[in-house]
């Protein structure tokens, strides 16, 4: 009997790459500007990974991503400002000294203690997500009008946080000068919060994998494909679907907390309608129903994005439209379904043996 590390060593083999790509060849050849850069896409990878379980294997279109990333990464910028008012003496952070208040407002005041900080993090995004995909599924919502509702709700909070002084209006929250206790105008500090994100990443894309191949994953593409059925046999697929959405959402809460002190800014512009699509764009080019195509998918359109752009500040947003149309028109599998078939093309025929060629079964209690 073969053990587990002889049927998975394919897997193993992957991760040990991927692991040696991003945390021995990457440092060693980027600059540390570009170092940062690619953890700022590898946070951008971790939403889609999250949007490829959902999207991809649940068929839920989430347009609304931007408001899960958004909260992870607001609830880390209020820790950070308080941490640095803290350093500095001061009870409240800079813009609110600049306002003229003296108090930290209400909902502030957990994110003084780094631990509520961490677990606010890992729980507001997953529950929310929690309380609207009930709230949805359960209506038996989906499809186009799940699609509009998910993205009226990220401009929804695009406008509330711009309305919000406490939370620096349109400006957003930014120049940060600590991730708990560490100094982020170190170089080595930057480097390290690269790695927590690529490593970061890994652990998202292994939970995901075991998700997508266990009876959960058949149940959600189940789902996907014959709800009715699925509901004809004793399951809910409106519960199938929450924990799908839960969990892509607590995935863009961590990838939001991380962007956060790699950037070194957060606005209402990181989190609206635009990014969201953005997010989506990525899973949809890279190939949304397999595991590392909305990885690599947001990863190289986030990378040609900031390469393009500053060559073509006014055509990248042509390009990028016109790219999206092409893949879901033409190639709705994404570059991933691509490479899939130009490989079985590729995979010699295998021969099949016909019963005139197949030797004649013996014959028991016959004469020699």
């Amino acid at each position: 009997m073969k053990t587990y590390f002889e049927n998975h060593w394919k897997v193993w083999a992957g991760f040990a790459v991927a692991a040696i790509l991003l945390f021995g060849v990457a440092p060693a050849v980027l600059s540390d500007f570009r170092l940062n850069l690619l953890g700022k896409f590898l946070c951008f990878g971790m939403v889609a990974v999250g949007i490829g379980l959902a999207w991809g294997r649940g068929g839920m279109l989430t347009l609304g991503q931007g408001v899960f990333f958004g909260l992870g990464a607001y609830i880390m910028a209020m820790h950070l400002k308080i941490a640095d008012a803290a350093q500095s003496g001061s009870a409240v952070p800079d813009f609110m000294q600049i306002a003229g208040k003296t108090e930290l407002p209400a909902y502030w005041k957990p994110f003084t203690s780094p631990l509520v900080t961490i677990l606010a993090i890992l729980i507001v995004p997953a529950l929310v997500a929690t309380v609207l995909g009930l709230g949805v599924f359960k209506r038996r919502v989906k499809g186009a009008y799940f699609a509009i509702l998910s993205q009226a709700l990220a401009a929804a909070f695009a406008i509330l946080l711009v309305g919000q002084q406490t939370t620096g209006g349109s400006n957003g929250l930014n120049n940060f000068q600590g991730f708990f206790g560490l100094a982020l105008s170190d170089p080595i500090n930057q480097r390290m919060l690269f790695f927590i994100a690529a490593g970061a990443l890994l652990v998202l894309v292994a939970i995901v994998r075991q998700l997508m191949y266990s009876r959960y994953g058949e149940l959600l593409v189940a789902v996907r494909d014959q709800e009715e059925r699925v509901r004809f046999l004793g399951y809910d697929p409106a519960n199938v679907k929450v924990v799908a959405f839960a969990v892509a959402a607590l995935f863009a809460g961590i990838a939001g907390a991380l962007f956060v002190p790699i950037v070194g800014i957060v606005s209402p512009a990181d989190i609206g309608v635009v990014p969201s699509i953005a997010f989506l764009i990525g899973v949809a080019i890279g190939g949304r129903s397999t595991l590392l195509g909305p990885v690599l998918g947001a990863i190289a359109v986030a990378w040609a994005q900031t390469s393009l752009s500053e060559q073509f500040p006014s055509g990248w947003t042509y390009a990028q439209g016109l790219l999206f149309i092409v893949v879901v028109g033409f190639f709705p599998a994404g570059l991933a379904g691509i490479v899939a078939a130009l490989r079985s093309r590729r995979q010699p025929k295998e021969s099949v043996q016909t019963a005139s060629e197949a030797p004649e079964p013996a014959r028991i209690g016959a004469p020699e």
